[in-house]
């Protein structure tokens, strides 16, 4: 409880059970608070309102969100953003690293 953004536990990833508490006074400083770090990878939200969540999420800056949960789906995409990585990894996008694309145009003059 009663963690600031400047400390160190809301700036950095922790891998593990944790979870700080951060006062804020409406949703808007709530998502600049949630997006006020330099890494991206996961997140959730925790709402009466899932339709409202789902609204809430698309305003963080993260590889993915959960709402009411997190669970990762291995046919959908897995990654960060900013500084919590590069690419994606599973799903379709996680192929698009071993891929080259190519145009081939044909004149049939």
């Amino acid at each position: 409880a009663d963690v600031e953004t400047g400390h160190t536990i809301a700036q950095e990833e922790i891998f593990g059970p944790v979870l700080s508490v951060i006062p804020y006074t409406d949703e808007a400083e709530a998502i600049a608070i949630a997006n006020h770090s330099d890494y991206g990878l996961g997140g959730s939200i925790w709402t009466a309102d899932p339709e409202r969540g789902t609204q809430f999420a698309r305003g963080i800056a993260s590889g993915t969100v959960g709402i009411n949960g997190y669970s990762n789906d291995p046919t959908a995409p897995f990654g960060g953003i900013k500084n919590s990585g590069l690419g994606r990894e599973l799903g379709p996008e996680g192929l698009t690293s071993y891929q080259q694309l190519k145009s081939i145009y044909l004149d049939v003059r």
